[in-house]
């Protein structure tokens, strides 16, 4: 037997664990059980004995008991009797052999039967067969999977599989929504960050993108330590997320203030306005710069040619409306109760509280639309401190009102 048989505690190569268990069909060469079902005993009835257990005890039994005469059938043991044996009496009938039942009556001759085999000390008390090369494959094959997931539990350990280890924290997800509004507010400041420098304070500019750049970037981010350079107000704007959703580009655009140094005094040169594109990487904490600001050109575009085209004008309703759309925007340059006095009702239109003044109505127009609202537009100038003016486009919403004696007017009811 193989030394893995022996560890497995297999049976040995040809044999399966059912031999042992496997009830033997009767067959050539193979004793039967010829122990009747029932018979008279003047004791009563004795049940016959297993015929493994006949057979050990034929083995160890003292004296060795002939065989029966061929043709013959053999007697069941008899339960032993505690009473004496008595001495037959002149004129008692002697006992008459058994007789076994039959199916086929009670007076039926009972077959002949071969005689029991007897096992010699140390033989098995079974017999082998040969298996099918499919069921041979099959234990095997199982056998040794089983040896197989062992080995690989031993190797990876247990605890991995119970309590796999997690994925590292600053790995994230792109299944959820990119956090926008924070991207924005971190490009912005870092883009600030970026465009200020002085060369007078030459550790000022790397402590504030430290702020915002990932740990482990530069912070000096392209800078050689020279110059000087102001950047005030910064403004963001699109947000283009990647396929991943982990990392983006966030356009900003920052006003900034170049110096000339003339001996030892910098001199403020003219403002101008930058466009940069900073892009981000969303963390499991928080939004970082993943790198330095790229200039982006910042020039001017025509109109879409798909912009909405306005209705046709309507000159009677716009001649009807020129004086009520002046009292409208002389009360909205100064105060909310005076704006609130010459709106629709139900309309709430909140005015510009002095900041200027209504200098005149340069164009009205009311436009073509339904008998409750139209849409206008309107040219107004508006006084500034001193001789300073200032044009401005308004679209505005207009509604029917109808006065309890009848008449009917169209007020604003809607800026913008």
């Amino acid at each position: 037997m193989s030394w893995w048989r022996t560890l497995l505690n297999l049976p040995p190569r040809g044999e399966h664990w059912s031999d042992q268990r496997r009830t033997k069909k009767p067959g050539k060469g193979r004793p039967q059980n010829t122990a009747p079902e029932w018979w008279d005993h003047p004791d009563g009835p004795v049940s016959p004995t297993p015929r493994q257990a006949q057979g050990v005890a034929a083995q160890y039994s003292t004296p060795q008991q002939a065989p029966p005469p061929a043709g013959g059938v053999m007697a069941p043991p008899r339960r032993p009797s505690s009473r004496p044996a008595e001495p037959s009496q002149p004129g008692q009938r002697p006992p008459e052999r058994l007789k076994q039942r039959s199916s086929h009556g009670s007076h039926a001759a009972p077959a002949p039967a071969p005689a029991r085999e007897v096992y010699e000390p140390g033989q098995a008390p079974w017999s082998t067969e040969s298996e099918s090369s499919f069921s041979t494959w099959a234990r095997r094959f199982f056998r040794g999977l089983v040896v197989v997931v062992l080995l690989l539990a031993a190797i990876s350990g247990v605890r991995s599989w119970v309590a796999p280890n997690k994925a590292p924290e600053t790995v994230v997800s792109g299944q959820n929504s990119f956090p926008s509004d924070e991207a924005r507010a971190v490009a912005t400041r870092y883009a600030v960050s970026y465009l200020n420098w002085d060369e007078d304070e030459p550790d000022a500019r790397p402590a504030q993108i430290g702020l915002d750049l990932a740990a482990g970037l530069d912070s000096r981010a392209g800078w050689n330590g020279r110059g000087k350079q102001t950047a005030d107000r910064a403004y963001p704007g699109q947000v283009t997320v990647d396929s991943g959703g982990v990392t983006a580009v966030v356009d900003v655009r920052v006003e900034v203030r170049p110096y000339a140094k003339k001996g030892k005094v910098w001199t403020a040169g003219a403002a101008t306005w930058e466009r940069v594109s900073v892009p981000v990487a969303r963390t499991a904490s928080r939004v970082v710069a993943s790198g330095p600001p790229t200039f982006v050109p910042d020039v001017r575009v025509p109109l879409p040619d798909n912009m909405p085209e306005a209705s046709a004008p309507d000159d009677d309703l716009t001649a009807a409306t020129l004086k009520d759309a002046e009292a409208f925007f002389g009360a909205y340059a100064e105060s909310d109760n005076k704006v609130s006095a010459v709106t629709a009702p139900g309309s709430t239109i909140r005015s510009l509280n002095g900041a200027v003044k209504f200098g005149e109505l340069k164009d009205w127009q009311v436009y073509t639309g339904n008998d409750d609202e139209r849409r206008a537009t309107a040219a107004v100038t508006w006084d500034g401190a001193g001789d300073t003016t200032l044009d401005q486009t308004y679209t505005l919403t207009l509604r029917r009102t109808v006065a309890t004696d009848g008449a009917q007017r169209w007020q604003v009811a809607a800026v913008g």
